[in-house]
Protein backbone atom coordinates (compact mmCIF):
# COMPACT_ATOMS: atom_id res chain seq x y z
CA UNK A 1 0.00 0.00 0.00
CA UNK A 2 1.46 3.19 -0.58
CA UNK A 3 1.49 6.21 1.44
CA UNK A 4 -1.01 8.16 -0.63
CA UNK A 5 -3.18 5.01 0.13
CA UNK A 6 -2.22 4.96 3.20
CA UNK A 7 -3.41 8.83 3.94
CA UNK A 8 -6.36 8.74 2.21
CA UNK A 9 -7.84 5.75 4.49
CA UNK A 10 -6.39 7.84 7.32
CA UNK A 11 -8.69 11.03 5.64
CA UNK A 12 -11.74 8.81 5.34
CA UNK A 13 -11.83 7.37 8.61
CA UNK A 14 -11.49 10.92 10.26
CA UNK A 15 -14.49 12.21 8.18
CA UNK A 16 -16.51 9.18 9.02
CA UNK A 17 -15.58 9.96 12.65
CA UNK A 18 -16.43 13.29 11.99
CA UNK A 19 -20.11 12.51 10.51
CA UNK A 20 -20.90 10.28 12.73
CA UNK A 21 -20.20 12.87 16.02
CA UNK A 22 -22.07 15.66 14.03
CA UNK A 23 -25.11 13.50 14.31
CA UNK A 24 -24.98 11.90 17.68
CA UNK A 25 -24.99 15.94 18.77
CA UNK A 26 -27.72 17.02 16.27
CA UNK A 27 -30.04 13.39 18.38
CA UNK A 28 -29.07 14.72 21.16
CA UNK A 29 -29.17 18.47 21.29
CA UNK A 30 -32.99 20.08 21.58
CA UNK A 31 -33.30 22.57 18.84
CA UNK A 32 -36.81 24.41 17.19
CA UNK A 33 -36.19 21.92 14.64
CA UNK A 34 -35.62 19.33 17.19
CA UNK A 35 -37.72 20.10 20.61
CA UNK A 36 -37.93 16.66 21.66
CA UNK A 37 -33.89 15.96 21.17
CA UNK A 38 -33.11 12.14 20.80
CA UNK A 39 -36.77 11.53 20.91
CA UNK A 40 -37.63 12.44 18.27
CA UNK A 41 -34.73 13.72 15.69
CA UNK A 42 -33.49 9.97 14.99
CA UNK A 43 -34.84 7.28 13.66
CA UNK A 44 -34.39 3.45 15.33
CA UNK A 45 -31.95 2.89 12.42
CA UNK A 46 -29.65 5.79 12.41
CA UNK A 47 -28.18 4.72 15.51
CA UNK A 48 -27.04 1.30 14.64
CA UNK A 49 -25.52 3.03 11.67
CA UNK A 50 -23.63 5.76 13.63
CA UNK A 51 -21.67 3.28 16.14
CA UNK A 52 -21.12 0.94 13.14
CA UNK A 53 -19.40 3.84 11.41
CA UNK A 54 -17.85 5.00 14.86
CA UNK A 55 -16.74 1.88 15.85
CA UNK A 56 -15.11 0.86 12.49
CA UNK A 57 -13.04 3.61 12.83
CA UNK A 58 -12.02 2.56 16.42
CA UNK A 59 -11.01 -0.93 15.50
CA UNK A 60 -8.66 0.79 12.73
CA UNK A 61 -7.15 2.90 15.79
CA UNK A 62 -6.99 -0.06 18.23
CA UNK A 63 -5.12 -1.98 15.74
CA UNK A 64 -2.47 0.52 14.90
CA UNK A 65 -2.44 1.58 18.31
CA UNK A 66 -1.88 -1.94 20.04
CA UNK A 67 -4.58 -1.49 22.23
CA UNK A 68 -7.93 -3.61 22.64
CA UNK A 69 -11.36 -2.34 21.09
CA UNK A 70 -13.04 -1.95 24.20
CA UNK A 71 -10.14 0.46 26.23
CA UNK A 72 -11.53 2.63 23.55
CA UNK A 73 -15.24 1.46 23.25
CA UNK A 74 -17.03 2.20 26.67
CA UNK A 75 -15.38 5.76 27.38
CA UNK A 76 -15.79 7.26 24.01
CA UNK A 77 -19.57 5.49 23.65
CA UNK A 78 -20.40 6.45 26.99
CA UNK A 79 -18.51 9.98 26.84
CA UNK A 80 -20.65 10.84 23.96
CA UNK A 81 -23.55 8.50 23.13
CA UNK A 82 -26.66 9.39 25.30
CA UNK A 83 -26.90 5.95 26.21
CA UNK A 84 -27.11 4.34 29.64
CA UNK A 85 -23.95 3.60 31.44
CA UNK A 86 -24.94 -0.10 31.69
CA UNK A 87 -25.62 -0.88 28.16
CA UNK A 88 -22.19 0.67 27.27
CA UNK A 89 -20.26 -1.55 29.67
CA UNK A 90 -21.97 -4.51 28.81
CA UNK A 91 -21.69 -3.55 25.38
CA UNK A 92 -18.18 -2.95 26.05
CA UNK A 93 -17.40 -6.88 27.35
CA UNK A 94 -19.31 -8.29 23.98
CA UNK A 95 -16.97 -6.58 22.26
CA UNK A 96 -13.58 -7.64 23.97
CA UNK A 97 -15.00 -10.95 24.19
CA UNK A 98 -16.00 -11.49 20.43
CA UNK A 99 -12.26 -10.37 19.98
CA UNK A 100 -11.14 -13.23 22.19
CA UNK A 101 -13.07 -15.71 20.77
CA UNK A 102 -12.07 -14.96 17.24
CA UNK A 103 -8.54 -15.01 18.22
CA UNK A 104 -8.34 -17.64 20.92
CA UNK A 105 -8.61 -21.02 19.21
CA UNK A 106 -6.41 -19.92 16.62
CA UNK A 107 -3.76 -19.14 19.41
CA UNK A 108 -4.00 -22.02 21.24
CA UNK A 109 -3.21 -24.10 18.28
CA UNK A 110 -0.04 -22.41 17.32
CA UNK A 111 1.05 -22.73 20.84
CA UNK A 112 1.31 -19.05 21.90
CA UNK A 113 -1.26 -19.06 24.45
CA UNK A 114 -0.76 -21.39 27.05
CA UNK A 115 -3.71 -23.06 29.12
CA UNK A 116 -1.56 -23.61 32.34
CA UNK A 117 -0.70 -19.81 32.89
CA UNK A 118 -4.26 -19.22 31.90
CA UNK A 119 -6.08 -21.26 34.15
CA UNK A 120 -5.22 -20.04 37.67
CA UNK A 121 -5.25 -16.05 35.92
CA UNK A 122 -8.79 -17.04 34.70
CA UNK A 123 -10.09 -18.57 38.12
CA UNK A 124 -9.46 -15.91 39.76
CA UNK A 125 -10.26 -12.67 37.74
CA UNK A 126 -13.27 -14.27 36.50
CA UNK A 127 -14.76 -14.01 40.00
CA UNK A 128 -13.41 -10.64 40.37
CA UNK A 129 -14.81 -9.74 37.29
CA UNK A 130 -18.58 -11.12 38.55
CA UNK A 131 -18.08 -9.05 41.79
CA UNK A 132 -17.10 -5.94 39.78
CA UNK A 133 -20.00 -6.16 37.57
CA UNK A 134 -22.23 -6.57 40.88
CA UNK A 135 -20.92 -3.57 41.99
CA UNK A 136 -21.17 -1.47 38.60
CA UNK A 137 -24.37 -2.54 38.29
CA UNK A 138 -25.42 -1.16 41.27
CA UNK A 139 -23.70 2.35 41.26
CA UNK A 140 -25.12 5.08 39.50
CA UNK A 141 -24.22 6.79 36.16
CA UNK A 142 -22.02 9.63 37.92
CA UNK A 143 -20.05 7.16 40.14
CA UNK A 144 -19.07 5.11 37.45
CA UNK A 145 -18.61 7.80 34.95
CA UNK A 146 -16.18 9.64 37.50
CA UNK A 147 -14.56 6.21 38.36
CA UNK A 148 -14.22 5.27 34.76
CA UNK A 149 -12.43 8.28 34.14
CA UNK A 150 -9.85 8.12 36.31
CA UNK A 151 -8.96 4.66 35.96
CA UNK A 152 -8.83 5.45 31.77
CA UNK A 153 -5.95 8.39 33.02
CA UNK A 154 -4.48 6.21 35.23
CA UNK A 155 -4.26 3.37 32.03
CA UNK A 156 -2.96 5.72 30.06
CA UNK A 157 -0.09 6.46 32.11
CA UNK A 158 0.55 2.53 32.56
CA UNK A 159 0.72 2.15 28.96
CA UNK A 160 2.63 5.34 28.46
CA UNK A 161 5.26 4.41 30.84
CA UNK A 162 5.43 0.12 30.41
CA UNK A 163 8.18 -1.46 28.89
CA UNK A 164 8.04 -4.80 26.84
CA UNK A 165 10.24 -7.45 27.39
CA UNK A 166 10.74 -9.79 24.29
CA UNK A 167 12.46 -12.53 26.73
CA UNK A 168 12.21 -11.78 30.12
CA UNK A 169 15.22 -13.09 32.31
CA UNK A 170 13.57 -15.83 34.69
CA UNK A 171 16.35 -17.84 36.68
CA UNK A 172 14.25 -20.29 38.29
CA UNK A 173 10.78 -20.76 38.61
CA UNK A 174 9.20 -20.10 42.10
CA UNK A 175 7.40 -23.08 44.28
CA UNK A 176 3.99 -22.56 43.40
CA UNK A 177 4.95 -22.20 39.08
CA UNK A 178 6.79 -25.22 39.84
CA UNK A 179 3.64 -26.77 41.85
CA UNK A 180 1.21 -25.74 38.99
CA UNK A 181 3.47 -26.83 36.02
CA UNK A 182 3.57 -23.60 34.23
CA UNK A 183 6.21 -23.76 31.90
CA UNK A 184 6.24 -24.49 28.02
CA UNK A 185 8.14 -23.99 24.81
CA UNK A 186 7.23 -22.28 21.54
CA UNK A 187 8.52 -21.61 18.44
CA UNK A 188 9.72 -18.57 17.19
CA UNK A 189 9.87 -17.71 13.43
CA UNK A 190 12.15 -14.78 13.65
CA UNK A 191 14.66 -17.11 15.10
CA UNK A 192 13.60 -20.74 13.85
CA UNK A 193 14.24 -21.74 17.53
CA UNK A 194 11.94 -23.27 19.82
CA UNK A 195 11.55 -21.12 23.52
CA UNK A 196 11.88 -22.57 26.69
CA UNK A 197 10.15 -20.72 29.19
CA UNK A 198 8.91 -20.46 32.64
CA UNK A 199 7.65 -18.05 35.39
CA UNK A 200 8.75 -16.28 39.07
CA UNK A 201 6.36 -14.04 41.44
CA UNK A 202 3.67 -16.33 40.74
CA UNK A 203 1.77 -14.32 43.79
CA UNK A 204 2.03 -11.26 43.25
CA UNK A 205 1.10 -11.63 39.77
CA UNK A 206 -2.15 -13.31 41.08
CA UNK A 207 -3.05 -10.62 43.31
CA UNK A 208 -2.75 -8.07 40.77
CA UNK A 209 -5.37 -9.89 38.55
CA UNK A 210 -7.84 -9.88 41.60
CA UNK A 211 -7.84 -6.06 40.55
CA UNK A 212 -7.68 -6.19 37.35
CA UNK A 213 -10.97 -8.75 36.89
CA UNK A 214 -13.21 -6.42 39.10
CA UNK A 215 -12.08 -3.36 36.80
CA UNK A 216 -12.94 -5.44 34.00
CA UNK A 217 -16.06 -6.33 35.14
CA UNK A 218 -16.93 -3.04 36.35
CA UNK A 219 -15.94 -0.34 33.46
CA UNK A 220 -16.70 -3.43 30.82
CA UNK A 221 -12.86 -2.19 29.76
CA UNK A 222 -11.81 -5.91 29.29
CA UNK A 223 -7.78 -6.51 30.71
CA UNK A 224 -5.50 -6.64 27.93
CA UNK A 225 -4.08 -3.38 28.89
CA UNK A 226 -3.27 -4.65 32.23
CA UNK A 227 -3.22 -8.14 31.53
CA UNK A 228 1.02 -7.88 29.23
CA UNK A 229 2.48 -6.02 31.65
CA UNK A 230 1.64 -8.18 34.67
CA UNK A 231 2.33 -11.71 32.71
CA UNK A 232 5.64 -10.30 31.24
CA UNK A 233 6.86 -7.86 33.78
CA UNK A 234 5.58 -9.00 36.56
CA UNK A 235 5.85 -12.89 36.10
CA UNK A 236 8.37 -12.96 33.53
CA UNK A 237 6.45 -14.72 30.58
CA UNK A 238 7.84 -13.69 27.08
CA UNK A 239 5.98 -11.07 25.33
CA UNK A 240 4.61 -13.38 22.79
CA UNK A 241 3.30 -15.63 25.42
CA UNK A 242 1.98 -12.77 27.48
CA UNK A 243 0.04 -10.98 24.49
CA UNK A 244 -1.48 -14.65 23.13
CA UNK A 245 -2.65 -15.67 26.57
CA UNK A 246 -4.25 -11.68 27.61
CA UNK A 247 -6.26 -12.63 24.47
CA UNK A 248 -7.47 -16.26 25.31
CA UNK A 249 -8.01 -14.75 29.15
CA UNK A 250 -10.33 -12.55 27.97
CA UNK A 251 -12.70 -15.22 26.74
CA UNK A 252 -13.12 -15.90 30.56
CA UNK A 253 -13.25 -12.73 32.29
CA UNK A 254 -15.21 -10.83 30.03
CA UNK A 255 -18.07 -14.04 29.86
CA UNK A 256 -18.09 -14.05 33.54
CA UNK A 257 -19.02 -10.66 33.40
CA UNK A 258 -20.74 -10.49 30.47
CA UNK A 259 -23.17 -12.81 32.11
CA UNK A 260 -24.35 -10.53 34.79
CA UNK A 261 -25.08 -7.41 32.26
CA UNK A 262 -27.49 -9.98 30.18
CA UNK A 263 -29.36 -11.12 32.84
CA UNK A 264 -29.72 -7.63 34.53
CA UNK A 265 -31.36 -6.81 30.99
CA UNK A 266 -28.23 -4.39 30.24
CA UNK A 267 -27.67 -5.55 26.99
CA UNK A 268 -29.20 -4.46 24.02
CA UNK A 269 -28.63 -6.48 20.30
CA UNK A 270 -29.06 -3.07 18.99
CA UNK A 271 -26.32 -1.53 20.48
CA UNK A 272 -23.69 -4.74 20.61
CA UNK A 273 -24.47 -5.92 17.24
CA UNK A 274 -23.03 -2.81 15.23
CA UNK A 275 -20.77 -2.08 17.87
CA UNK A 276 -18.80 -5.72 16.96
CA UNK A 277 -19.25 -5.54 13.58
CA UNK A 278 -17.84 -2.33 13.70
CA UNK A 279 -14.51 -3.38 15.41
CA UNK A 280 -13.95 -6.45 13.61
CA UNK A 281 -14.40 -4.90 9.85
CA UNK A 282 -11.92 -2.22 11.46
CA UNK A 283 -9.58 -4.60 12.71
CA UNK A 284 -9.52 -6.04 9.30
CA UNK A 285 -8.72 -2.69 7.79
CA UNK A 286 -6.12 -1.80 10.71
CA UNK A 287 -4.41 -5.18 9.80
CA UNK A 288 -3.69 -4.14 6.72
CA UNK A 289 -2.84 -0.37 7.05
CA UNK A 290 -0.37 -1.60 10.12
CA UNK A 291 2.78 -2.23 7.86
CA UNK A 292 2.55 1.28 6.35
CA UNK A 293 1.94 2.95 9.88
CA UNK A 294 4.29 4.60 12.24
CA UNK A 295 3.35 2.68 15.84
CA UNK A 296 4.78 5.26 17.50
CA UNK A 297 2.94 8.07 15.68
CA UNK A 298 -0.51 6.55 15.64
CA UNK A 299 0.08 5.44 20.00
CA UNK A 300 0.43 9.14 20.50
CA UNK A 301 -3.08 9.44 18.98
CA UNK A 302 -4.62 6.85 20.89
CA UNK A 303 -3.31 7.71 24.09
CA UNK A 304 -4.64 10.94 23.33
CA UNK A 305 -8.04 10.58 22.54
CA UNK A 306 -8.24 7.65 25.71
CA UNK A 307 -6.62 11.18 27.82
CA UNK A 308 -9.69 13.45 26.15
CA UNK A 309 -12.23 10.27 27.06
CA UNK A 310 -11.03 9.94 30.27
CA UNK A 311 -11.45 13.76 31.35
CA UNK A 312 -14.77 13.44 29.53
CA UNK A 313 -16.13 11.06 31.56
CA UNK A 314 -14.69 12.50 35.00
CA UNK A 315 -16.13 16.09 33.98
CA UNK A 316 -19.55 14.17 32.82
CA UNK A 317 -19.43 12.18 36.37
CA UNK A 318 -19.17 15.19 38.54
CA UNK A 319 -21.48 17.06 36.05
CA UNK A 320 -19.32 20.01 35.10
CA UNK A 321 -20.17 19.07 31.58
CA UNK A 322 -23.13 17.28 30.59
Amino acid sequence: MSKRTFLFLIVIAILMAIFAVSMVQAATDPSPANPGGSDSAVPWWAWPLILLIVTFVMGILAVLGGVGGAVLYTPIIGGFFPFGMDFVRGAGLFVALAGSLAAGPGLLKKGLADLRLAMPVALIASTTAVMGAMVGLALSDAVINTAMGVAILIIVVIMFLAKKSEYPDVQTADKLSSILRISGVYHEPSSDKNIDWKIHRTIPGLILFIGIGFMAGMFGLGAGWANVPVLNLVMGAPLKVSVATSKFLLATTDTSAAWMYLNAGAVIPMIVVPSIIGIMLGSLVGVKILARSKPSAVRAVVLTMLVFAGLRAVLKGTGIWK
